[in-house]
């Protein structure tokens, strides 16, 4: 019914930028918010950003903030994940959530998820 599909994912160098996208198709909730997650090898999946759907309201995790900004394309029900700054621990799969996201970094509280697209910062 719902289908996120995310875009962008990439290698670069240390300082480096890359914008990802993801896009939604299918049915839409009101009041559902969107959020982008990564899961490195070994760890767990952990909260990178979150956007309402007016676009009016974000949030970051620690690592992202002051380096990373999250958008809402609600033309083509899309979000989007500036990075600049990048760095080797930025390396993940990051997958975009769209849901409730009252919690913001729990991901049971997401209802729907994309593939994900690897991102990879080298040295």
């Amino acid at each position: 019914q719902v289908q996120l599909v995310e875009s962008g994912g990439g290698l670069v160098q240390t300082g480096g930028s890359l914008r990802l996208s993801c896009e939604l198709s299918g049915r839409t909730f009101d009041n559902y918010a969107m959020a982008w997650f990564r899961q490195a090898p070994g760890k767990e999946r952990e909260f990178v950003a979150i956007v309402n759907w007016s676009g009016s309201s974000a949030a970051y995790a620690d690592s992202a903030k002051g380096r990373f900004t999250i958008s809402r394309d609600n033309a083509k029900n899309g979000v989007y994940l500036q990075m600049n700054s990048l760095k080797p621990e930025d390396s993940a799969v990051y997958y975009c959530a769209y849901g409730m996201g009252r919690r913001v970094a729990v991901t049971s509280d997401y209802d729907y998820w994309g593939q994900g697209t690897q991102v990879t910062v080298s040295s």
